[in-house]
């Protein structure tokens, strides 16, 4: 198997959280580009399955892999299996998996605080650490880090979601240091506000007049950039966290 080969068709692409949202987006844009996808998603079955059926429709392999990132006995089992099921090798991994539980930290409860670090922190180790020597033992890989301008920037009532992504951001350049020479490339995204289900309760006209864009993103256009750090056309930029925000600071 040639590396254009791997690269362009058949290495599976493993999304996290990826039955809604940003990660929904990403599946799909990512079996446009021909890649099979393994669709991770922790409970709501009914939507995974609707983006199992529209990856399907394009002609593209998909397969569902339901378990919880933040657990490590899941992932492991979960990981395990799909390393073993013989569909080929997974060289596009996006830790997108990721909850808020805002709160003024003062009154933050400590499992405000654990489920939101657990699930992104451990979670992207849950996940990558058992696929990345099968990626550096075939010379390729790419490992896509879906943080928020939250971790760059922090954000009022969101101590636990700006640490969580300020730490994936610090596990991404880091890791981007450790595999450089192996081709394999490691870099995080941090989104800005995107019309998602965890901005709904948000005060959407209040935010917007800080957005110098004056509107909210759209999880095609994360998809879309995250799309690109899964291609050939990316594997020089490794290391780096890529801001989609609207021109947020």
């Amino acid at each position: 198997m040639t590396m254009n080969e791997t690269t362009t068709v058949k290495t599976r692409a493993f999304v996290t959280g990826g039955s809604r949202g940003i990660g929904a987006a990403i599946a799909l844009r990512l079996a446009e580009a021909g890649h099979p996808i393994v669709l991770n998603f922790r409970s709501n079955q009914a939507a995974a399955e609707k983006i199992h059926a529209a990856i399907q429709a394009m002609g593209v392999e998909v397969q569902l892999c339901p378990f919880d990132v933040a657990d490590a006995q899941q992932s492991a089992a979960a990981i395990e299996a799909l390393l073993q099921d013989g569909k080929g090798h997974i060289g596009i991994v996006v830790n997108n998996a990721g909850i808020a539980r805002d709160n003024s930290f003062p009154v933050m409860k400590q499992d405000e605080w654990e489920s939101v670090t657990r699930t992104t922190l451990d979670g992207f180790y849950n996940v990558t650490r058992p696929l990345l020597m099968p990626m550096v033992r075939q010379r390729f890989g790419r490992i896509i880090n879906i943080a928020s301008f939250s971790g760059v920037a922090g954000n009022r009532g969101q101590v636990n979601y700006s640490a969580a992504k300020a730490g994936l951001i610090g596990a991404t350049k880091a890791l981007a240091l450790e595999v450089a020479r192996r081709n394999i490339t490691v870099n995080a995204v941090a989104p800005g506000l995107i019309e998602t289900e965890m901005i709904q309760s948000a005060p959407i006209e209040k935010i917007l007049e800080h957005i110098p864009m004056r509107r909210l993103g759209k999880p095609e256009e994360v998809a879309a950039l995250v799309a690109f750090l899964a291609s050939e056309g990316a594997g020089y930029i490794t290391g780096q966290v890529l801001g989609i925000n609207g021109g947020l600071g």
